[in-house]
């Protein structure tokens, strides 16, 4: 089953400025760190490094009312800030097709993929694995194990944002 989640008009704004902010550390749950991001109304992440050295962000921008996952690696050079990359999610075999939007952290390169509904996330900390393809293939794989107890602690800290 195919389901399509595409970008908002804004993501390419929102994603330049998500990544050039200072996050405040919240707590760390499940292998996660727990993190609160200013610049998006005090929207609440999660992060961590992968054995890949993939740095995966999933999270809530409260200034637009959806939620995001953003991942970084130093490999991904050939990425254009603010491009617009088709992408397909695999979460343990459901796919859903997105649109990443290119950007960079400390000269690292990534994307973005912003979603109009946070509930996607919810479905991401459901799964076990979740692999991310472009045109030319497998960019990542992460394992999920985690996941969920993460993301309920985020929601625990945007309740507390206010």
């Amino acid at each position: 089953m195919k389901t399509g989640i595409y970008a908002a008009c804004c993501a390419v704004i929102f994603a330049s400025a998500a990544m050039a902010q200072e996050l405040v550390y919240w707590d760390e749950v499940g292998g996660w760190e727990i993190l609160v991001d200013p610049t998006l109304g005090n929207g609440c992440l999660i992060q961590a490094e992968f054995t890949n050295d993939v740095l995966v962000r999933v999270g809530f921008d409260r200034d637009e009312g959806g939620g995001y996952v953003t991942a970084f690696h130093e490999n991904w050079g050939d990425i254009v800030e603010g491009e617009a990359y088709d992408i397909l999610f695999d979460l343990d075999g459901q796919t859903y097709e997105g649109v990443a939007h290119g950007l960079y952290l400390a000269d690292v390169p990534g994307a973005d993929i912003y979603f109009d509904s946070p509930d996607f996330l919810w479905d991401i900390a459901a799964r076990q694995t979740m692999t991310l393809f472009n045109d030319s293939g497998e960019v990542m794989a992460i394992d999920l194990t985690g996941t969920m107890v993460a993301l309920d602690a985020a929601l625990t800290c945007q309740e507390q944002q206010g």
